[in-house]
């Protein structure tokens, strides 16, 4: 398949990833009433614990709708290693292609694992210790690469998008972590901060595939005008 049709097919991939991501989470807050859900205090994480009614650190959880958000995780996951590698692969050799593959894959492993093992007492000590480790794989890998792609050797010059998309991506990665980082700041806006270094790559993503697919888009229609 030639370059032409793997960037615009990579870039659809990152935004539906980010579409389903936040579609998920939002149905699945809703469905959580008792009580309410906060985006500000509770962790992503809670959405998926399967055990309503547990306390954990403090927290009360019942998320009926948790497989919906568990999918998601697997799906976010895999999609988004996806249209990473669809976008990068053409345009990347060497040394560059083995990091972007390792970070790529290593980020879809970490978010199955999210989904498979879940952030709760209830369940065996191994179950939240690979909870905890996917999660941190999963958010490093996906920032590293948002900061990649902004760095003056990588994906965004190669893909010929502009300087302000180069340097928001080294940006938002940067913030992402370090949002990550202060995650343990404060109980009462732990759910904020660790939004922060999610949201980070999922805006990135869909960032990243609307210019990509605009690109595509003007650069076939002066083709055709050339055809003419």
């Amino acid at each position: 398949m030639s370059r032409s049709k793997w960037l615009p097919m990579g870039a659809v991939v990152l935004i539906v990833n980010a579409l389903q991501w936040v579609i998920a989470e939002g149905v699945t807050a809703a469905a959580w009433n008792d009580p309410p859900y906060s985006y500000a205090r509770n962790y992503i994480s809670d959405l998926g614990v399967p055990d309503c009614g547990a306390n954990f650190q403090g927290r009360d959880i019942c998320s009926p709708s948790h497989t919906l958000m568990n999918t998601s995780f697997a799906l976010q996951g895999i999609l988004f290693a996806a249209g990473v590698l669809l976008v990068a692969l053409p345009l990347v050799e060497g040394r560059a292609r083995r990091v972007v593959t390792s970070l790529a894959v290593a980020h879809a492993v970490g978010f199955v694992m999210v989904a498979l093992f879940h952030g709760s007492s209830e369940g065996a000590d191994y179950s939240l210790v690979l909870h905890v480790v996917g999660a941190g794989i999963g958010i490093l890998c996906a920032n590293t690469l948002a900061i990649m792609t902004g760095a003056s050797w990588g994906l965004g010059r190669r893909l010929g998008l502009p300087k302000p998309y180069r340097v928001f991506s080294v940006a938002v990665g940067s913030l992402g972590l370090l949002s990550e980082l202060l995650t343990g700041v404060s109980t009462s806006a732990a759910g904020a901060f660790e939004r922060g270094g999610v949201y980070s790559w999922l805006l990135w993503s869909a960032v990243t595939g609307g210019l990509v697919l605009a690109r595509q888009f003007r650069s076939s229609a002066v083709v055709e005008n050339v055809l003419a």
